[in-house]
């Protein structure tokens, strides 16, 4: 059975982005070799210091997860105001998976100014840092869900309708749920 509580640890801004500073880019092209100092840092950590990292990671990534960084994310290419343009939740979700993975001072760059997010990049062997950690540690698969969802679209307040907001064929009921961005 999954679990849905708040860590009884809490891990530490620094020690999270010293994690994510241990992929090994020297091995880019195979993601598992990136991903492998950075699980293995991770798994030596405590149960709830695990948990406590995936906590911030969803956190930082449903911050990102707004129509201006998706609009900066797609300049000239894709409009989240438009309707009638299809998004795909997945490379939404994957390119705000690189604004991590460059660390704490280009995250919170693009953080603040949604011009400065990465474009026509993706990462989603980042999302697996934290399960692979826990499965290392623990030999269970991780069954443990955030408050939060990093989920692309799911933040509320970032996707608030603006005056050239307008739903259209990619916003409405016949495309799936987790596809459907707000309109």
């Amino acid at each position: 059975m999954a679990t849905k509580r708040k860590p009884a640890t809490t891990l530490s801004e620094t020690e999270f982005w010293k994690i994510l500073g241990k992929l090994n880019w020297k091995k880019s092209g195979d993601d598992d070799a990136v991903m492998a100092p950075a699980i293995k840092a991770l798994s030596q950590k405590s149960e709830r210091e695990i948990e406590a990292f995936y906590d911030l990671f969803t956190e930082k990534l449903h911050a990102l997860d707004t129509r201006e960084h998706c609009r900066h994310s797609y300049a000239g290419e894709r409009d989240p105001d438009d309707g009638d343009v299809y998004i795909s939740a997945d490379d939404f979700l994957y390119l705000r998976c690189c604004a991590l993975l460059n660390g704490k001072k280009y995250y919170d760059t693009a953080l603040k100014n949604p011009a400065k997010m990465p474009t026509n990049l993706e990462f989603e062997a980042l999302l697996y840092l934290a399960p692979k950690a826990w499965e290392l540690k623990t030999g269970t698969d991780f069954e443990y869900f955030t408050r939060l969802s990093f989920e692309s679209f799911t933040n509320k307040a970032g996707w608030k309708k603006n005056s050239k907001t307008r739903a259209g064929s990619a916003t409405g009921k016949n495309v799936p749920s987790g596809n459907r961005r707000p309109s």
